[in-house]
């Protein structure tokens, strides 16, 4: 008998759903959202397993690594293609959605998508982290123009090198404000010097790839772009 399984996947726990190629349901389960779990669990099954599917979401990569790598039989959902068809369910909960999946490879009513190398989740985790920093200085940036602004004090357009000269320049004269201000630009300061700890990182990284040396031979592409396009 062929098995299909599908998985809804959240931070600690999978709700589980075995369809038979009947369309009977053999099986619900809750197992731990671990590759190694979830492998035990599906090669204990009566049943020759002809496919297991889950959504494209935040740990369904590591997931689809694992279960692939025990020799499972296993693909990713289009996340919007689910969600779409899920909605047509009056009562929607992790054992239905798990059902859910499990009738769509049954019937297989579904996109799959493309899972990405262990190195191009790296590279985007790299890129992801610059982001976040990068963000992070320009948040902290908006945050003090924003509180000298309720003073009357502008910052007006400045280079980033002069900016925390042109924020003391404008505090000088207000204790409460340097008090204010001053731990704000310490903390930019570390922050823009770890950004550029990662920005040496992802340009040796672009250099030390021939796809992105070749795609930086175009103008106006640089590193960051590169890794993204590799990456993708």
């Amino acid at each position: 008998m062929k098995l299909f399984i599908g998985l809804d996947v959240s931070l600690a726990k999978t709700a589980v759903c075995i369809v038979s190629e009947h369309g009977k349901i053999v099986k619900e389960a809750e197992v731990g959202s671990d590759p190694a779990a979830l492998t035990q669990f599906a090669l204990e099954q009566q049943g020759e397993i002809a496919m297991i599917g889950m959504e494209a979401g935040p740990l369904s990569q590591w997931l689809h690594r694992g279960l692939t790598e025990a020799g499972l039989e296993v693909v990713l959902m289009d996340t919007r293609q689910v969600k779409g068809a899920l909605k047509a369910m009056p009562i929607k909960t992790d054992r239905r959605d798990a059902e859910g999946i499990a009738r769509l490879l049954h019937l297989g009513w579904f996109r799959p998508v493309h899972c990405k190398s262990v190195s191009a989740q790296e590279i985007r985790a790299l890129l992801g982290a610059r982001k976040s920093i990068q963000q992070g200085v320009i948040a902290l940036e908006m945050s003090l123009r924003g509180l000298l602004r309720n003073f009357g004090l502008k910052v007006g357009a400045i280079s980033k090198g002069r900016f925390d000269a042109r924020i003391q320049e404008l505090v000088a004269s207000n204790t409460t404000l340097v008090a204010a201000t001053e731990p704000m630009l310490r903390a930019r300061a570390t922050l823009r010097h770890e950004l550029a700890r990662l920005e040496r990182h992802v340009r040796s990284l672009a250099q030390d790839d021939p796809t992105c040396r070749l795609l930086m031979t175009m103008p106006a592409v640089g590193a960051v772009v590169a890794l993204t396009f590799k990456s993708a």
